[in-house]
């Protein structure tokens, strides 16, 4: 029963980023095969589900920070980097077309 449930437990913090419904639909099936009560199958949706919000937030506040991180270092371009590089290409290929300023 242990192992049924832990095993239940890492498969349902797959699940709970699927969400609620299939979560609810696993356990079904385990409760229709005898291998979970309704009662634990109620209380376990409920702590995979707490636990899948908890990890999709601390994956996205990773995510925040990675992104922020890169942005701090200068490795990712900004929207202002890009307007900026096409104003200096359109003078560019300004210049190139009419070089001798006419």
């Amino acid at each position: 029963m242990k192992d049924t449930i832990g095993k239940a437990i890492s498969l349902g913090l797959g699940l709970a980023l699927a969400g609620k419904e299939q979560v609810e639909k696993t356990f079904e099936e385990l409760v229709k095969k005898g291998e979970v009560s309704k009662t634990e199958s109620k209380a376990l949706v409920e702590e995979l589900l707490a636990k899948g919000d908890e990890l999709r937030q601390r994956v996205e506040t990773m995510a925040r920070e990675r992104v922020q991180a890169l942005m701090g270092e200068g490795k990712l371009a900004t929207k202002e980097d890009i307007e900026r590089l096409e104003r200096r290409l359109e003078t560019l290929e300004q210049e190139r077309s009419n070089p001798s300023g006419q």
